[in-house]
């Protein structure tokens, strides 16, 4: 992606990226400096108010912005990473609050042939391409990555699957593993 081709708005993505920071609230911003408003919703069955297993998670798209300012940013703390096929997802949390949970799909910008570093998620970001970011889901501890999806587990026992093109029509289900309480 050439700089110079940027709008004024998606230049601050990718450098406020660089930054490793993103927007505070409930967001999807795009490479192209477009903003999405979300909003997330627990629906409680009114019987199982007690049974956090039975709540049902939706992330809702409120508004799309394409000219917005941010009040403040947070830093982003990496957790989890995973190429495929040139791309890469990150996954982790904000520095400043543990509750704030972040995904993001970009580029891999290893040289072609090179392997994985272990030490991935602290190398530097490639560009970005979307980045979610959440008050409420908890730290992204794990992500993967297809050719049509990103998926990305929360330590709050939550998947969430955002479909590469569409991040906004993502869904949360249950993690079958997490260890939830009895």
């Amino acid at each position: 992606m050439d700089d110079a081709d940027l709008t004024p708005a998606a230049r601050e993505i990718q450098r406020r990226w660089r930054a490793r920071e993103a927007p505070d609230g409930d967001f999807i911003v795009f490479a192209d400096g477009s903003l999405h408003v979300m909003d997330l919703v627990r629906l409680v069955p009114h019987d199982q108010t007690d049974n956090p297993r039975a709540y049902e998670w939706h992330w809702y798209e409120r508004l799309r912005a394409t000219e917005w300012t941010a009040n403040y940013w947070v830093d982003l703390g990496m957790m989890a990473t995973h190429t495929h096929a040139g791309s890469r997802a990150w996954g982790g949390e904000s520095i400043a609050h543990g509750s704030i949970g972040w995904v993001a799909l970009g580029t891999d910008e290893r040289a072609p042939g090179e392997p994985e570093s272990p030490h991935a998620a602290l190398s530097p970001p490639g560009t970005v391409e979307w980045l979610a970011i959440c008050d409420d889901s908890n730290p992204f501890v794990a992500v993967t990555l297809d050719d049509t999806t990103l998926t990305a587990t929360s330590s709050l026992g939550r998947v969430w699957t955002f479909p590469r093109d569409e991040p906004q029509q993502v869904t949360i289900t249950e993690d079958p593993d997490y260890p939830w309480r009895q």
